[in-house]
């Protein structure tokens, strides 16, 4: 499969879209808290989407037992997958969602460091500085309102937030620099789905969690959508898409995700949408396009000195009479001389 050193326009609206349903699952947790308790809702949204991934994998005769040398760099991605949702869950009883949300987007840097240390071909310039700084500050802008002075309580919470963005960074980074970056994008995800699923499940009840207490058609719905189009469908587009574009590229788009989930807020949930979303919409676009811009470098074959025009023909003959009585180059040394034939 070919890879690409930006985004074109079919992968961009890929991940535009991610984003945008990331951004809906944002709102169906929230829904779905209702009647289930959070880790083990995302433990159970794990282990649906694993069926649904074997079931598919089956039908399209995809191996996910084989033996590839994926296994133990497998389960450590999953490992830090099925942690870093622990850990989301468990920081927002302790801080703000808008300090949260602020902290979990700075992902993108980790990404982009992880990816210019680890991964051959995605060293990080300053066109990519400048872009990631200007979409994260559309974040900030956009969650302002709710920032406030945190307490000692809520910077525990903000340390686990942390740790949760850095999870997810080194999780991409693995799959981008691994094996698992050439094996079906489907034994990928296997890996991430399998572990998260089967701990934290029993884990969220080991925790005290009440589990499903509440299982209305709305909050069913709303699970389904999470298991279906979420955990199956979207992270299964993600990890085929890792495959394929820069690391840091993508993860800046990720950016989007909370301003969309601000949109989708005010249309489903009646939220106030404030002059500020559009600001933040404005320069987090901006960013992204700096981030995905090739950079513009003078060819050193064309490029001539300031004030160099043509030789002249006096140094043309010259040139010539040079390359013609030239000593033939060895062939240790340079080109082989039947190539000259």
């Amino acid at each position: 499969m070919k890879k690409h050193d930006r985004l074109d326009a079919l992968g961009s609206a890929a991940t535009v879209t991610l984003c945008a349903l990331w951004a809906l699952s944002h709102v169906a947790v929230k829904i779905a808290n209702a009647g289930i308790s959070p880790a083990f809702q995302s433990g159970l949204r794990s282990l649906g989407a694993l069926l649904l991934l074997c079931l598919w994998s089956w039908l399209r005769r995809i191996p996910l037992l084989g033996s590839d040398g994926t296994l133990g760099v497998g389960l450590a991605a999953g490992a830090m997958f099925g942690a870093e949702f622990a850990l989301i869950f468990w920081a927002l009883v302790y801080t703000d969602v808008a300090r949260g949300v602020i902290i979990l987007y700075t992902t993108p840097f980790f990404v982009a460091l992880g990816a210019h240390c680890f991964v051959p071909g995605e060293r990080l310039h300053r066109q990519q500085v400048v872009g990631l700084l200007a979409a994260f500050a559309g974040v900030v802008i956009a969650f302002a309102d709710g920032l406030t002075l945190p307490t000692w309580r809520a910077l525990i919470g903000d340390g686990m937030m942390l740790a949760a963005a850095a999870l997810w960074a080194a999780t991409t980074v693995l799959v981008k620099a691994s094996k698992l970056s050439r094996i079906a994008p489907e034994k990928t995800l296997a890996y991430q789905l399998a572990v998260s699923g089967v701990v934290l499940t029993p884990f969220a009840l080991l925790l005290g969690e009440r589990g499903i207490f509440d299982p209305t058609a709305l909050v069913l719905v709303s699970l389904a959508f999470q298991i279906v189009v979420v955990a199956f469908a979207s992270y299964l587009v993600w990890f085929a898409l890792i495959r394929i574009y820069p690391a840091s590229t993508l993860s800046a788009f990720t950016f989007l995700t909370p301003l969309f989930s601000l949109v989708f807020g005010a249309v489903l949930l009646g939220e106030r949408v404030s002059a500020a979303l559009i600001a933040a919409l404005a320069l987090v676009a901006f960013g992204i396009w700096l981030v995905n811009r090739p950079r513009t470098t003078a060819s050193a074959s064309t490029a001539r000195p300031r004030g160099s025009g043509d030789p002249g023909p006096q140094a043309n003959a010259q040139a010539a009479l040079d390359s013609r009585f030239a000593a033939p180059t060895s062939p240790v040394q340079g080109e082989c001389p039947a190539r000259r034939l």
